[in-house]
């Protein structure tokens, strides 16, 4: 009889779906393609909401944001919410977080506080007296940076130190007194994508080789292991270290495209995409942000420039590619690999100038909502398999708990994936992603079915409406279209059953009154 299995959960951030070897040439990706091989990918994989905070404490609790409170970016989640690594470690689960967490935000209130914030990530003495409990997690091991963002410390810098590397600080970009940003190190070439912070100091290294000792942990503590590696990568900024930054040539890369008039039947929020074109306004938007490169709309950014940043942005995925290898090959090393499920997905997409867009925006289109998602547990799940039945990345909670054999809490809103993952058939029939930025402006939710997408803005007349199957590259709007305005109402009407058949259930009816 098998032994209760183990769950690898792995996460990178802010990855498009389009960046997976199998159905990418211009990506080398084997170590994800060898979980493709070997289990199911699953095409129609879509995020509770495009940004991190959100997106990841529903991948905690099974709630979607708008449920579990931590609704946009700079909030915080409540820690007194069951999730699911807190069940699993009642179970006798050794439950170990490596790599990113982002349930916190970088600044802390009195009444919101916050260790994901400056200047505690730095302080080394309190890192090093604390590894959880957190959320439920026995074991965490975490830093916050992207890249040589200033916001780097925790469990990492200690590591780095370590390791030898007693002048970490000099490769990121640290505030200073006056609170501006130097570059210190950071970077010896021209190229400011190319990162002089060795490769085997990276952080993704980093999360590879410390999820690899969570393993051996459980293993010698006679645990059954639920392990969340989370890869900080390839989110932006745009810069790795050498091999990864000069593996891919930028003159081969293929940005994506904003077609002719395509945001003419769009809300305005589109049409400023194509109608924007001050790429000083944008450069000079993106330093008011701290980032290198802007964020949002393409503008006049370019194209030789997004080239080599999507020339990057392969690498960075390659070499986190190449570290999940490590992970997966361990497993075989040990003799875990037949017990042991192992899913891939990212926390939401991302925009490589598709329509008129770059890095992450509010426009909810596939390429920011829909994530790749891969799913291994031999015997369990076909191998060799593609799937398009519908996915929500908040139905993991619930999924995983079932296939150790446990019934989730009633409010977990998610749905139990495990009869799809195993190829008996759809469980879903739509799914639903929420985004909400603290304005009426940028609120809308997303209805998705196997053909369509729906999305509606709070307080505006305007949506979009586009079909999937005729229309993929969504350039044809049909909201206001008159032949589609019975179409249009049909959805409206199954988007708000969808919402009532959400509401989470926080308790069984126990009696008649």
């Amino acid at each position: 009889m098998k032994s209760a299995p183990n769950i690898l959960f792995i996460t990178s951030d802010q990855q498009h779906y389009d960046t997976l070897g199998i159905d990418n040439p211009r990506i080398h990706t084997p170590n994800l393609d060898r979980l493709c091989r070997e289990g199911t990918c699953f095409t129609r994989a879509y995020c509770p909401n495009p940004t991190c905070t959100p997106t990841r404490a529903s991948l905690l609790t099974g709630l979607m944001p708008s449920h579990h409170g931590a609704w946009s970016l700079g909030t915080k989640l409540r820690e007194d919410l069951p999730t699911l690594p807190g069940i699993l470690s009642q179970a006798g689960y050794q439950t170990t977080l490596i790599g990113k967490a982002h349930f916190q935000p970088l600044v802390s209130t009195p009444e919101y506080p916050s260790i994901e914030c400056q200047p505690l990530l730095r302080d080394l003495d309190f890192w090093r007296g604390f590894h959880g409990p957190w959320y439920g997690f026995d074991h965490i091991e975490i830093t916050r940076n992207h890249c040589d963002e200033g916001h780097v410390g925790a469990h990492y810098a200690i590591w780095m130190e370590e390791k030898g590397i007693k002048n970490w600080a000099d490769f990121f970009q640290l505030p200073d007194m006056g609170g501006d940003t130097e570059r210190r190190q950071a970077y010896t070439h021209e190229d400011p994508r190319k990162w002089n912070l060795p490769a085997e100091m990276h952080y993704t290294s980093w999360t590879a080789e410390r999820s690899i000792a969570a393993i051996d942990r459980a293993q010698s503590d006679q645990k059954p292991f639920f392990l969340w590696a989370s890869f900080h990568d390839p989110h932006p900024p745009y810069i790795v270290s050498e091999p990864w930054a000069s593996m891919y040539d930028p003159a081969d890369m293929e940005p994506g495209r904003v077609a002719s008039g395509e945001h003419d039947a769009n809300p305005a929020i589109h049409r400023h995409a194509a109608e924007i074109d001050d790429l000083d306004f944008w450069l000079e938007r993106a330093k008011d942000q701290g980032c290198i490169h802007g964020r949002g709309f393409h503008g006049g950014y370019p194209e030789e420039e997004l080239r080599k940043d999507i020339a990057c942005y392969y690498g960075m995925v390659s070499f986190m590619d190449e570290q999940i290898g490590r992970i997966l090959y361990h497993l075989d090393a040990r003799g875990l690999t037949e017990n042991t499920l192992v899913v891939f997905t990212t926390d939401h997409g991302h925009f490589l100038g598709q329509h008129g867009l770059r890095l992450k925006a509010i426009h909810h289109y596939e390429d920011l909502l829909r994530v790749p998602f891969l799913a291994r547990w031999p015997e369990n799940i076909p191998a060799d398999r593609k799937s398009e039945h519908l996915q929500n990345l908040v139905d993991l909670p619930r999924t995983f708990l079932k296939a150790v054999g446990m019934e989730a809490p009633v409010h977990m809103q998610g749905v139990n994936q495990l009869t799809s993952w195993n190829g008996e058939g759809p469980v879903r029939e739509w799914s639903i992603t929420e985004n909400h930025h603290g304005y009426t402006r940028f609120h809308m939710h997303s209805f998705v079915t196997d053909r369509y997408k729906l999305t509606v803005h709070r307080d505006s007349d305007e949506g979009e409406l586009f079909d999937l199957r005729e229309d993929p590259g969504e350039q044809r709007n049909l909201w206001d279209d008159p032949g589609s305005l019975n179409l249009k109402a049909e959805l409206l009407l199954a988007f708000h059953r969808a919402r009532m058949a959400e509401e989470p259930v926080h308790m069984p009816r126990v009696g008649p009154a």
